[in-house]
């Protein structure tokens, strides 16, 4: 089976102190529905058992909801994804999110940031290019260092 083809594998997740968890239930729903993988923690995790968590199951996307201000850390989480060697995962925000910090989300790495009213066939359809995107990327980086 081609390694692009794999069912995507997506972790949906809340960061800091937003136990707002309706909007992360919702979006993880909908991309189970879209066919794939889904790892969904409840709120408040920290970001050492966000980079844990992605490392043992493996993940191609991080969804990361945010209604409040948490979303201000991402790029510590960025950061911390680079030194465990996850810098190929892709990471996606969703929720509340000002347009003044979307620049700052999208210079961390932040592939995209989705905002209220986002349909949901377009965030599935993204996360599934996201997905295939980082698994190319790392099937690449393997082939090069098997050479």
């Amino acid at each position: 089976m081609n390694h692009n083809q794999l069912i995507p594998k997506v972790l949906v997740t809340k960061v800091g102190f937003d136990g707002h968890d309706r909007g992360s239930r919702i979006v993880a729903a909908g991309l189970r529905d879209a066919g794939m993988e889904v790892i969904y923690t409840p709120p408040w995790q920290e970001i050492p058992t966000v980079v844990k968590l992605a490392l043992e199951e493996d993940v191609d996307v991080i969804g990361i909801s945010s209604l409040a201000t948490d979303h201000l850390i991402v790029p510590k989480l960025m950061a911390a994804l680079d030194e465990a060697g996850l810098g190929d995962v892709g990471v996606v925000v969703g929720g509340i999110v000002p347009d003044a910090d979307e620049a700052m989300l999208l210079e961390a790495g932040v592939a995209r940031v989705f905002h209220p009213g986002s349909a949901m066939g377009e965030i599935a359809a993204f996360v599934h290019e996201l997905a295939a995107s980082v698994r190319s990327r790392r099937a690449a980086t393997a082939e090069e260092t098997t050479r």
